[in-house]
């Protein structure tokens, strides 16, 4: 039986192991260092970091500011790495996507689109929808991999968190992307969604999880949480959820579901919004399928960084929030 992906499930009601979230509330390039050094150990050799470059001015992406001072200050010779659309928009083909990269200022470190040469398909293991996914040639030429995403709303995920970052992220933009969205022989390019597109999107990430084979980590930055993707541009919806800091972990299911706890943990005026864009998608089914499918916990101890490693609950990480106004970091 498949658990409904707009079904939230209560921390008291799950079962399992417990990973380990550490949690920032300094949303800065600082807290952002804080938070990837305690997840850094398993990064080493040829380093990819995969975050959403966005569309042309894009207002609600990681500030470029943050990620320069990261890369430089922890990871000099590593490579931003991202994929073309599946939508023919300014990231559609790599000629486009070069000059979006320019407009949005990624041009302080190398940024490598991984289709720009090809597709290679990566095995599923024990895959419903699939047994490989096709994703960026040059995914397979890097040691290991820092997820560095944008959590916030999205128009057919629900929400877009790690899992989502690399599962559409790292497919490619002709093949992999159409596997995740499309039903062979029709002709709406987004037939697929609810459950069924969870479930594909979750095992596209699994096939990324799985090459790195533990040379992954996840960062996780709550800021300008819209209910729409940074797929849409200047197009999203207004913000209106407070921001509420940085999280980290090795495990991509418990950081995406710690933040997840967070977001329902805060007050009904904070999180309206975000919860009803999450359940109308049932992109809750994210969290479920990737338990099912052994890619992490959903249980965890969540580290606050800022109290001298104290232990703390999702309800504390949401609480005294601060209503959103734009920081204006860039």
């Amino acid at each position: 039986m498949v658990i409904p992906g707009n079904r939230y499930i209560p921390y008291e009601n799950r079962q399992g192991g417990k990973a380990v979230v550490y949690f920032t509330r300094e949303l800065s390039a600082d807290g952002l260092i804080k938070a990837y050094d305690s997840v850094s150990s398993r990064i080493g050799g040829k380093v990819a970091v995969k975050l959403h470059t966005g569309e042309a001015h894009g207002p609600n992406i990681i500030p470029r500011s943050w990620v320069r001072k990261l890369m430089e200050q922890r990871l000099p010779d590593s490579s931003i790495v991202e994929t073309n659309t599946y939508y023919e928009g300014d990231r559609y083909t790599t000629e486009k996507h070069r000059d979006t990269l320019g407009i949005n200022g990624w041009t302080f470190m190398p940024v490598d689109i991984m289709d720009s040469d090809g597709t290679v398909m990566l095995p599923v293991k024990n895959g419903k929808w699939f047994k490989e996914m096709s994703v960026g040639s040059h995914m397979t030429g890097y040691d290991s991999l820092v997820v560095l995403t944008h959590f916030k709303g999205h128009v057919q995920g629900g929400f877009g968190g790690s899992n989502k970052n690399i599962g559409i992220g790292c497919a490619d933009g002709r093949v992999g992307k159409a596997m995740i969205h499309t039903t062979p022989g029709q002709n709406n390019q987004w037939d697929i969604a609810k459950e069924e597109f969870m479930e594909r999107m979750t095992e596209s990430s699994k096939a990324t999880v799985d090459f790195f084979d533990g040379r992954i980590t996840y960062v996780n930055i709550m800021r300008n949480m819209s209910v729409s993707c940074d797929c849409e541009g200047t197009a999203a919806m207004p913000v209106v959820t407070p921001n509420a800091g940085i999280l980290s972990s090795e495990d991509i299911l418990a950081v995406d579901q710690a933040c997840i706890d967070i977001v329902y943990a805060m007050k009904p005026e904070e999180n309206h919004d975000l919860v009803e864009r999450i359940e109308s998608r049932h992109g809750l089914r994210q969290l479920t399928y990737m338990k099912e499918l052994g890619m992490g916990c959903d249980r965890y101890t969540m580290i606050d960084l800022d109290n001298g490693g104290k232990e703390i609950t999702a309800a504390e990480a949401a609480s005294n929030l601060k209503a959103y106004k734009p920081d204006g970091q860039i």
